[in-house]
Parts: structure tokens; sequence; C-alpha cells
């Protein structure tokens, strides 16, 4: 399946009607392809899936080389614009005993606070102080992938 997949999205980009196109429709033939393929009824989507993740994973990895090989300089090429940028500074806040000690009264508040959550009763904390149960974020259900 992953050459006769390949060869469709190669037949696709053939079929585009810009040879260099833009990044929109690159989108929008990409969508228009995929939904093609699903719709058509004829593929299995957890095998079209897997052989889209694999062509990306080996996309990503091509990608990263060729970058890897540019020259550190901003340019534009071929309908693209690269712009260099020089890596910033970061603070090692942890060589400051004050921030260090804060983090750690941080992280054990924290620990409380999940704590009381799951707890039925009140909890007081060393100064006696109620600990309140705070609210709850509720994080999106995703798909996780290995192979």
């Amino acid at each position: 399946m992953s050459k006769d997949l390949f060869m469709a999205m190669r037949e696709q980009e053939i079929a585009t009607a810009n040879f260099l196109p833009t990044k929109k429709e690159l989108i929008k033939t990409s969508s228009d392809f995929a939904k093609g393929l699903l719709e058509s009824g004829d593929n299995n989507p957890q095998e079209l899936f897997t052989q889209a993740l694999r062509l990306s994973e080996s996309l990503t990895e091509i990608t990263k080389t060729f970058k890897d090989a540019l020259p550190q300089e901003s340019f534009e090429a071929f309908g693209v614009t690269g712009t260099f940028a020089n890596g910033g500074t970061r603070l090692n806040y942890a060589d400051d005993p004050v921030y260090v000690e804060l983090k750690k009264a941080m992280d054990d508040r924290a620990l409380l606070l999940k704590t009381a959550h799951g707890m039925d009763q009140e909890v007081y904390d060393s100064e006696g102080i109620l600990v309140p149960k705070v609210s709850v974020t509720y994080i999106k259900s995703s798909l996780r992938i290995t192979f």
C-alpha cells in the first residue's frame, strides 16, 4: 500500500495547476486528496493513516537533513522565504537560591492541592489553613501512535 499511496500522492502533485503551489494550495489539495481516498470506500482508514504517518516521518527526516545542510543565512528561493535568527539566551534561574526555595514551595503547594482535590474530607496545610479544592481543566483526548 505504501507504494500505491506514494504514487497516488505523486499523481495529485503533478495534477496541481501551479508547479510551485502555495502553502494554502498544498493544504487544500492535500485535504481534498485525503478525503477522496476515504470517501471512495476502497481503502482502510487505519492503513491510510499508518502509511501517511510513515511517509510523514520519512519526509520530516529528509527535511531536517536538507535544512541542516543550508548555510545559516536568510534566503528567498522557489517561492519560499527563509529567515535566519540567532539563538537567544535563557537565564539559569536555578542559580538563585531564593528562586530555588520559592520553586520548591510552589511544587509542595501543587502537591498539597492535588491531595486536597482527591480527598473527601477537608485538608489543612501546616499553618492550619484550609486547602481549597481547585477547579479542573480537562485536556483534549488524543491518539498516541508508536511504531
